[in-house]
C-alpha cells in the first residue's frame, strides 16, 4: 500500500480480511483457551508439587536432627553406664569407701533412667518426622503425576490444533481430566 491510494493485495490478505469480517476459527479458539487453562492449572500443580517436595526435605532434615540428638543421649547413657560399672567395680576393692560407691551407683542408675527416657522421646519424635516426610513425598509424587498428565494434555492440544482431529481434542481433555483426578488425590493425601 502506498501513500497515494494505490493498493496491492498479497496472497493472504484476502483471507485475513475474510476472517476479520466473518469471525474467527472457533475450533482453534476453543483449543487455545483450553490450552491456556490447562497451562494455568499445570502451573498450580507444579507449585504444589514443589512445595510438598520442600516439605518432605524439611521433615527429613528434622528427623535426622532428632535422630542425632537421640544418638547423643544414647552416648551419654553409655557413658553413665560405664561410670556405674566402674563404681560397682570399686565396691569390691578392699578398703574402698563402699557407701560412697553405693551412692554413686544409685545416682548413675537414676541419671540413666532420665537419659533413657529423653533418648526414647527423641527417637519417637524422629519417627514422627520421618513419617511426615514419607507422607509429603507421596503427596509430591501425586502432584508430579498430575502435572505430567496436564503437560501431556497440553501437548495433545497442540497436536490437535495442527491436525484438527476431534478425537485428539477429546484425548487431550481426557488427559487433563486424569491430571485433575490425580491432583484431587494429592489434595486429599491419598
Amino acid at each position: 500500500m502506498s501513500g497515494h491510494g494505490f493498493h496491492v493485495h498479497g496472497p493472504h490478505d484476502h483471507e485475513i480480511e475474510h476472517v476479520a469480517q466473518h469471525g474467527s476459527d472457533d475450533f482453534a479458539s476453543r483449543i487455545a483457551v483450553m490450552t491456556a487453562i490447562m497451562a494455568t492449572v499445570g502451573a498450580l500443580f507444579g507449585y504444589e508439587g514443589g512445595a510438598t517436595q520442600n516439605d518432605a526435605a524439611m521433615f527429613k532434615n528434622n528427623a535426622a536432627i532428632k535422630k542425632t540428638e537421640a544418638s547423643n543421649q544414647w552416648n551419654f547413657y553409655q557413658s553413665k553406664s560405664n561410670k556405674q560399672n566402674l563404681a560397682e567395680l570399686a565396691l569390691v576393692i578392699p578398703g574402698a569407701d563402699t557407701e560412697k560407691y553405693k551412692a554413686e551407683v544409685a545416682r548413675y542408675k537414676a541419671e540413666k533412667e532420665e537419659i533413657k527416657k529423653k533418648a526414647e522421646e527423641l527417637e519417637a519424635e524422629s519417627h514422627k518426622w520421618e513419617d511426615a516426610s514419607e507422607n509429603a513425598l507421596h503427596q509430591h509424587h501425586r502432584w508430579a503425576q498430575a502435572m505430567t498428565a496436564v503437560q501431556i494434555a497440553i501437548s495433545l492440544a497442540a497436536i490437535t490444533l495442527l491436525t484438527r482431529k476431534k478425537w485428539l481434542q477429546f484425548t487431550s481433555y481426557g488427559a487433563a481430566g486424569i491430571g485433575v483426578v490425580l491432583a484431587g488425590l494429592a489434595w486429599m493425601h491419598i
